[in-house]
């Protein structure tokens, strides 16, 4: 049976992640910070066999041994690793202090450096890493910060880790999502010049959701994804790679700031 990890499995696209992985099959370690979020987690999933939880600060020293522990008490080896986990509601640079630089970095780039180091040396030929990176680390992105400058050296590891250890069967990719449909952005949903950036310049009838990501990750946790190394799946329905403007956008009066 194969083992997957999944950070940030407690809600939103590790969540959906988690469950997708299952359904493939697969026994999977959800970690997250709530207890109570991982219980429902193992209830979604629901075969007991095939679920650990464990609640952990992923930026804690202990975090990557205590995780990688975990699984290989459990079911003795780790064929994938997806590093999930972020936080949101970056600021641009003028505004973000070394505090909040830290916390963004430590989250999203040193704690996936740290957890895909301990995980190395219990994969074998046919594993895969997973980084979830997102679209501001394909474009500038306003408002981006350091969640831009973390998501960017999410990439760069990305490439690296499938450069250095491909030849070892192990493969590496980034999944970068525009705006999705999770708790975490629900309330960024409500501004209505968030909306009108994100749903206007979509060249979709609609935004991202939990179950686009995540078939995406078991895809390219399956066989039909094995030759598929240092590449970043952009899944934003168009919004990166077009200059899309919508009806409505293009019939809408400039309103000088």
């Amino acid at each position: 049976m194969q083992v997957a990890i999944v950070t940030g499995a407690s809600s939103g696209i590790g969540f959906g992640c988690a469950v997708k992985l299952a359904q493939a099959g697969m026994a999977v370690v959800g970690t997250g910070r709530d207890e109570s979020k991982l219980a429902k987690l193992a209830d979604a999933i629901g075969d007991r066999e095939r679920i650990a939880t464990l609640a952990v600060d992923l930026t804690a020293e202990d975090a990557p041994k205590r995780i990688v522990e975990l699984a290989v008490s459990r079911w003795g080896h780790i064929d994938f690793l997806v590093n999930n986990a972020g936080v949101g509601s970056p600021k641009p640079l003028h505004e973000t202090d070394d505090r909040t630089l830290d916390y963004f970095l430590g989250i999203m780039l040193r704690a996936p450096f740290r957890l895909a180091r301990d995980v190395l040396p219990h994969m074998k030929p046919g594993s895969a890493i997973i980084n979830i990176t997102s679209t501001f680390a394909v474009v500038g992105g306003l408002r981006g910060g350091a969640y831009s400058a973390a998501k960017g050296g999410l990439t760069a590891l990305t490439m690296h880790i499938a450069c250095q250890y491909g030849a070892q069967g192990i493969r590496c990719n980034a999944v970068a999502p525009g705006v999705t449909q999770t708790p975490m952005v629900e309330h960024r949903l409500q501004d209505e010049a968030f909306r009108k950036m994100n749903v206007e310049m979509t060249p979709h009838q609609r935004l991202g959701t939990v179950e686009d990501i995540a078939s995406v990750v078991a895809f390219l946790c399956s066989p039909g994804g094995s030759f598929i190394n240092g590449q970043t799946i952009v899944v934003d329905g168009g919004w990166s790679s077009t200059k899309y403007l919508s009806e409505f956008a293009l019939r809408s009066a400039w309103v000088p700031r």
